[in-house]
Formats: structure tokens, C-alpha cells, sequence
């Protein structure tokens, strides 16, 4: 019997559910390739602990960049090494619902069930993102009223008013936790003269990382390690939450001008619904501290972070399989041809 595969294929990590079973993968996209031999090396977890770490033939590489198919070739082997390490042997080919940002372009589209098929897929559904944190987070978005949702992942920000089961107004823009870490790689250098790499960024973010910077911040501290850029010798500062919110302010605000742009485009009729239910906000970058607070303050809204905000997704792709009968194949433009199909009910 063929087996149903739910997967977030994401820019930092890939989850993997399966049916029957719950989530049996959460790895990082991260896959070193030998460069003179063209060989992989190492995939996931072991991958990520190589990060700055190799000799000059082995690279380190992020295969998915901003939620979509950035080295094809790369993304196809590490799917199908993840899926035969999530599924074990299979007699038949799966079937595979894999999340996508809702702005997901019909190439971007058609590279990504490309992949699923040569990685063994018999079946291919693509499920927006928003849609998959909603559900996953509890939500009831098949009622007739309106809700909110704000999915900030590693490289993409999805933010949507759902109705009905259908996105009714969305954007979806290229910011997320890998460009707050980004952020804390450029103030370091300016601030303190001092080289990271993205692993000691990621923590530092995840420690002390802030974006609220008003009434009830707490302020933390971390020494922080790294090369000196006047010395090249090694170095320590600490650094506190505070100065992190100054280094993550520009990258916040561009998902803030993202979460206004939506607000201001709800219908009339929806209003009302998220005046009363507020904002709900999911993905592993809603985790950094503060963001309730200040998208509450721009937008006033009720905003509030989902429990565990990064399984919000990959808990909704559980749910997806669960109905698979609901849904149809991942083909060029679905997700666009769907959309325009709601508008027309609509």
C-alpha cells in the first residue's frame, strides 16, 4: 500500500510527516558537496555541523532559498535522501503533499513537482503554507468568517486572511529568520568589528534576539565570539537584546510593512472577524521575542503567537493527508488557477 508523505520544505529545515505515524523527520536543508569529485558528502544535521568548518573542496549549501528551489539537482538528492530515511522501504510509490509560499511563482511551481516525481513520488499536492499553519494551529478556517495568519519562516514571510478554507488577501515576501540572521552578521561587523558566522548568529538570535524594544523588554546579554577585523585574532564582546533589536529593526519592519499591506486590504465583511480574533502569528521566527508585541502596536490588533509556531506547518500538512480527496495534483499554476477560482465564488 502506497504511503502518504507530508513535507515542509523549507529554506532552514525539512520536516517530514507520515501518515499513520506523526512527524518521523525534522532535519536542516543543508547538503556539503564534495566539489572536486561533485560527490555529496554529508546531508541534514551532519551537513549543518560542517558549516565553516571545511577544507576549501567541500561546500557547504542551502539548496532551497526564500521557500523555493534555488540548485535543483541538490534539492532532488536531498529530498530523496530524507525520504528514504522518513519512509524506510516502500513497495509503492508515495504520495506527497509538500507546503509552498503563497507567492509561489508557476516555474517555481513546476520545479518543485518535477523534483517530487524524480524523488519517487507516484502523487504530488501543493498546499500554501498559510493554509497548512492555519490548520495546524487549530484553526476553524473552513467557517464563513475570517482569520489571520502570519507564517515568518526562514526565508519567506506568508501573511493571509483565510475564509472559508480559501486565502481571500495574502502577500508573501522573501524575509525571514535567515535574513534576521543576516542582520546580526552586518551589525557585528559594524558595530563591533567583529566576523560571526551564520551558525553563532542563529544562536545569538534565538538567546537574546529581539524586536521589541518598548514597555516590558526584558534586556539579556551574551558573549558573543568571533574574528577581530582589525586584528584577524580572536575575539569576544557582549552584546545585549537591546542592541539586537537595533540590528533586527529594518528586517522586522519589512515584514510589518508586509502584515499593514494585508490589513489594509481585508474586506469590509472580514473586518469585524479579525478586529475580534486578532492576529495569529506561526513559523520559527515568530519565536523571536517581541514580535507580538510590536506588530500589535503598528497594526492595533490583537496579535498572539501560536503554541509551538514552528509545527504549525508541518501539524497542517498532518491534517492534509488526513483529506486528501479534498484535494487535486500539483500541476503548473494550480495554486494561481485555485485562487482565481475562489475570487469567481467569491
Amino acid at each position: 500500500m502506497a504511503r502518504d508523505i507530508g513535507i515542509d520544505l523549507g529554506t532552514s529545515s525539512v520536516l517530514i510527516y507520515l501518515k499513520g505515524k506523526g512527524i518521523v523527520l525534522d532535519e536542516p536543508s543543508v547538503v556539503a558537496l564534495d566539489t572536486d569529485r561533485g560527490a555529496i558528502r554529508k546531508i541534514g544535521r551532519e551537513a549543518e555541523a560542517m558549516i565553516g568548518r571545511t577544507p576549501p573542496h567541500i561546500s557547504t549549501i542551502r539548496p532551497m532559498r526564500d521557500g523555493v528551489i534555488s540548485q535543483y539537482d541538490m534539492t532532488l538528492k536531498m529530498l530523496q535522501y530524507f525520504l528514504r530515511h522518513a519512509g524506510g522501504t516502500m513497495t509503492y510509490k508515495p504520495r506527497l503533499v509538500i507546503c509552498v509560499p503563497s507567492g509561489i511563482t508557476e516555474v517555481e511551481e513546476r520545479a518543485l513537482v518535477d523534483a517530487a516525481t524524480q524523488a519517487g513520488a507516484s502523487k504530488t499536492y501543493l498546499l500554501e503554507e498559510p493554509i497548512a499553519a492555519a490548520r495546524g494551529a487549530g484553526l476553524d478556517i473552513d467557517a464563513p468568517r475570517g482569520c489571520m495568519v502570519v507564517d515568518i519562516g526562514g526565508g519567506t514571510t506568508d501573511v493571509a486572511v483565510i475564509s472559508m478554507g480559501g486565502i481571500v488577501v495574502s502577500d508573501s515576501i522573501k524575509v525571514g529568520g535567515d535574513k534576521y540572521d543576516d542582520a546580526i552578521i552586518r551589525y557585528m561587523r559594524r558595530k563591533h568589528n567583529l566576523f560571526i558566522g551564520e551558525r553563532t548568529a542563529e544562536e545569538v538570535k534565538m538567546r537574546i534576539g529581539s524586536i521589541w524594544q518598548g514597555d516590558g523588554a526584558i534586556d539579556k546579554s551574551i558573549e558573543v565570539r568571533g574574528r577581530c577585523l582589525l586584528t584577524g585574532l580572536p575575539k569576544s564582546v557582549t552584546v545585549t537584546s537591546q542592541e539586537i533589536a537595533d540590528a533586527l529593526d529594518e528586517t522586522a519592519g519589512q515584514i510589518e510593512d508586509a502584515v499593514c499591506k494585508v490589513v489594509e486590504k481585508i474586506p469590509t465583511e472580514l473586518l469585524g472577524d479579525i478586529a475580534s480574533q486578532g492576529i495569529l502569528f506561526t513559523g520559527g521566527a515568530a519565536m523571536v521575542s517581541g514580535t507580538d508585541k510590536r506588530m500589535s502596536k503598528i497594526t492595533g490588533l490583537r496579535c498572539r503567537i501560536a503554541e509551538n509556531p514552528r509545527m504549525c506547518v508541518i501539524n497542517g500538512l498532518g491534517w492534509a493527508l488526513g483529506n486528501l480527496s479534498q484535494m487535486q495534483d500539483g500541476t503548473q499554476g494550480l495554486i494561481a488557477k485555485q485562487r482565481k477560482q475562489n475570487i469567481r465564488n467569491g
